[in-house]
């Protein structure tokens, strides 16, 4: 098999646009949530339901994961990434222009179907990465994906004031159009070599690859519990901010999510200290965070900066735990990257699209304190399998 063509330097320019692609990309699955009340209304979804435009998002990013992400181990990623980013666009127009709820919810499942490119790209930058350095590089991706998470809820929440929720889905679209046009010119074709399996083996690969490493597996759970986590406080946010006592414009809504960069820290320091064989130990502290936000979250009705305190401990609990899990899946088979990054984030959307769609549930019939006990108890579940899982997953430098 011929070698893998000469890599760029991960540092600078290149490494910047991996992160400014990815936080791009995976900002067009996070839009609505500070946009829920605004986006049902307009198409005629209750509020009570108003949780399926995420939930529809992230049934779409599980099967990009399952279909698509898995590629990158097939094909040429360059053309890969730039296609995928071009779909993007297609389908953020589509959202756009929806006149129903069922074109709403079906347009953005392909808003989630094709953000997993942000996986792809990843997978791709990891592949690029000397192993002594994956986990640096991974957080600093990573630490992009937290920054376009967190940009998306302040920009839609003030793109919607200004001229309509309609106008955050069309400047998402043009973006992607320069983004692609950038990869094409920027990325190398390919970081290793390519797989010989057919498509069908590729994908029957996911299962293959779930069932004989622990690390994949055990990591994977503690995506859904973080993730779930996660959502159970953002999907529902917008209800009670945006009703008296608050009546938050979503302008207001949307900069509660800037108290969250702080994760971006946190993925940045978390793939250095995992490099170093401190990935265990991270999770630890990370995932006890993440439980004990829930308290000031849930004196959301006292003032809200105690909500601001509980999303700097959980954004930055969650970061750190999803940048170490990556950097010890990474590990195990490097020639198999994108199917290590598909596996794991397929983990991801379930919870995503559960927390997503039960928390509103929830808050519809228990209000804040029911999603705060939610939250809660989720978190406490991500802790205790960490607890009971710690000595599956060796340290490979010897670290705690």
């Amino acid at each position: 098999m011929a070698a893998a063509p000469a890599a760029p330097p991960l540092g600078g320019p290149v490494l910047a646009l991996f992160a400014f692609a990815s936080g791009l990309a995976v900002a067009s699955a996070y839009f609505a949530h500070p946009l829920l009340d605004v986006m049902a209304d307009d198409l005629g979804l209750s509020r009570a339901t108003a949780g399926l435009i995420v939930a529809a998002t992230q049934l779409g990013y599980g099967l990009g994961l399952i279909l698509l992400v898995p590629l990158g181990d097939l094909l040429d990623r360059r053309r890969l990434i730039v296609g995928q980013f071009l779909l993007s666009a297609l389908a953020l127009f589509a959202v756009a222009f929806s006149r129903s709820a069922a074109m709403l919810l079906a347009s953005m499942a392909a808003v989630g179907l094709m953000a997993v490119v942000t996986q792809a790209l990843v997978a791709h930058a990891a592949g690029l990465a000397r192993p002594a350095e994956r986990g640096h590089v991974v957080g600093v991706v990573t630490s992009g994906i937290v920054l376009g998470i967190l940009m998306a809820r302040s920009v839609a929440g003030a793109l919607t004031d200004l001229a309509g929720w309609r106008a955050v889905y069309l400047v998402a679209a043009l973006l992607g159009l320069a983004v692609a046009a950038l990869l094409w010119r920027a990325l190398p074709a390919r970081a290793t070599p390519r797989a010989t399996l057919s498509y069908p083996r590729l994908i029957g690969s996911l299962v293959t690859l779930v069932v004989e490493e622990p690390a994949l597996r055990i990591r994977g759970i503690l995506a859904l519990l973080i993730f779930a986590d996660i959502t159970t406080l953002l999907a529902p946010l917008v209800l009670p901010l945006s009703a008296p006592p608050f009546s938050l414009s979503h302008t207001e809504v949307g900069l509660f999510g800037l108290a969250g960069a702080a994760g971006a820290l946190g993925a940045a320091r978390a793939g250095r200290w995992t490099d170093r064989g401190h990935g265990q130990r991270v999770t630890g502290v990370a995932l006890s965070l993440m439980l004990l936000a829930w308290l000031p979250i849930s004196l959301l009705d006292r003032s809200l900066l105690w909500l601001v305190v509980g999303v700097v401990m959980i954004d930055f609990g969650l970061q750190a735990t999803h940048v170490a899990n990556q950097g010890l899946i990474y590990r195990v088979r490097p020639e198999a990257q994108s199917r290590l990054t598909a596996a794991y984030m397929v983990f991801y959307a379930i919870g995503s699209a559960l927390g997503s769609s039960l928390s509103t549930l929830v808050y519809a019939c228990a209000g804040w304190p029911g999603v705060s006990l939610m939250g809660a108890g989720i978190a406490l579940a991500a802790l205790a399998f960490w607890a009971l899982t710690l000595r599956a997953i060796p340290s490979p430098t010897g670290g705690a």
